[in-house]
């Protein structure tokens, strides 16, 4: 069990409904370049879960069936996953919008010199991870050197049309705190990004999602090991909105794991709750799924969920307020 699940469970947080399904989530699996302090995920350079072809063709079969627009690829680095770009190509073909959660740094891996004009020539969102504007907040973060990568990668996307005002091409970046506080208010944050990363380095992005670090993993583990856990969790939920509500990412959104068993979000993944579909909770897996019974039900929470409603919100799609 983990670490955080205990003290995460018994929660007064409120219901959720489930709306009707527009994103699906997948996390192609854990392997990853890099080893990022504040990863919600435990992702790795040693990691070896990776989601199969059989696997991924059950989802894109669902994701079709069910309607949704939009297959968001996480992990770990999504792009180490040997079917990454056939599942990418398959998903465009069949009209789907797709967005590939980038670390930046991947663009730089030996074998993957092409990767950025294989995204752009397929119209892929890219959701770039970029903690701070300053090397040193970065490379304390994620790892030395990490800061000046991102910023080649960054310039190679720019190249193609990435995050440029008069192109298509869009390129979000997101901002993570560096430890146990809630993220500023995103508008004025992605100001100041805008004027560091344009006069400094000659970058250029389409927004900035501001994200709270979520206590759970690797972040919660540092937490508890700090003994600074419950003061966290006590700042999550005195700072929850109500307002944020309506607004928050599981309402709209199935997250599906490596393996291909159905949770609510991301984060309920991570501590292993699996979308409650029978009064059992036996995890569901994706070839199982119907999408019809999924508008309605109730939505599994925990202590975390604060972590999504707690002062400006935060969803993978950033702020809820903005």
């Amino acid at each position: 069990m983990h670490a955080t699940l205990p003290l995460l469970v018994d929660t007064d947080f409120p219901s959720i409904i489930r709306q009707e399904l527009q994103t699906v989530q997948v996390n192609l699996g854990y392997r990853c370049n890099q080893q990022c302090l504040h990863c919600h995920v435990n992702a790795g350079p040693n990691r070896t879960e990776s989601m199969d072809w059989k696997t991924i063709s059950h989802v894109l079969d669902f994701t079709v069936k069910a309607g949704a627009q939009t297959l968001d690829l996480t992990g770990g680095a999504p792009e180490l996953n040997p079917h990454f770009r056939q599942l990418v190509a398959q998903a465009r073909e069949q009209g789907l919008e797709v967005i590939d959660r980038c670390n930046l740094t991947i663009l730089q891996e030996p074998g993957q010199e092409d990767l950025a004009a294989f995204l752009a020539s397929h119209s892929v969102q890219i959701i770039a991870s970029l903690p701070c504007y300053l090397e040193e907040n970065v490379d304390r973060q994620r790892g030395k050197g990490v800061f000046q990568a991102s910023l080649r990668s960054l310039r190679t996307l720019n190249a193609l049309g990435y995050g440029l005002s008069d192109s298509p091409l869009q390129l979000s970046l997101v901002y993570n705190p560096q430890g146990d506080t809630l993220p500023p208010d995103q508008a004025v944050l992605e100001q100041d990004y805008r004027q560091r990363l344009r006069e400094q380095y000659h970058v250029e992005f389409t927004r900035l999602f501001a994200l709270a670090n979520m206590p759970i993993k690797r972040f919660g583990s540092t937490l508890i090991s700090k003994g600074r856990f419950r003061q966290y969790m006590d700042t999550l939920r005195n700072a929850h909105q109500p307002q944020n509500l309506p607004e928050v990412m599981c309402r709209s959104l199935i997250s599906i794991d490596w393996r291909g068993y159905v949770y609510d979000c991301d984060f309920n993944q991570m501590l292993d709750l699996p979308i409650g579909m029978d009064t059992t909770t036996r995890p569901t897996h994706i070839s199982e799924l119907e999408p019809r019974v999924l508008k309605g039900h109730p939505i599994r929470v925990a202590g975390h969920c604060y972590g999504c409603t707690a002062g400006q919100g935060s969803s993978c799609g950033g702020a809820l307020d903005d």
